[in-house]
């Protein structure tokens, strides 16, 4: 309770975090995820509720609605192969 959303760039600590983990949610079907880091700690990772969306969309030049309709696309698709 009291924390804040900020969209800024991701560091490069960031980005490890990120790849470390993504193999593994991939593996558990888990296509959308938000990451909360401290520093250069993962703290916790929201599966049921990912948030910051609209923040990130309108700091950054950026659609993650977008990518993340194109990647259920892309999964439905290949489920009905």
């Amino acid at each position: 309770a009291g924390g804040r959303a900020e969209a800024k760039p991701l560091s490069e600590s960031d980005w490890q975090i990120a790849r470390t983990v993504a193999p593994r949610l991939k593996e558990k079907g888990l296509i959308f995820v938000g990451l909360d880091i401290i520093g250069d700690r993962l703290t916790e990772i929201n599966v049921t509720s990912p948030t910051c969306i609209r923040e990130i969309e309108a700091a950054f030049p950026i659609s993650i609605t977008g990518m993340l309709m194109n990647a259920i696309e892309n999964i439905i698709v290949k489920k009905q192969r």
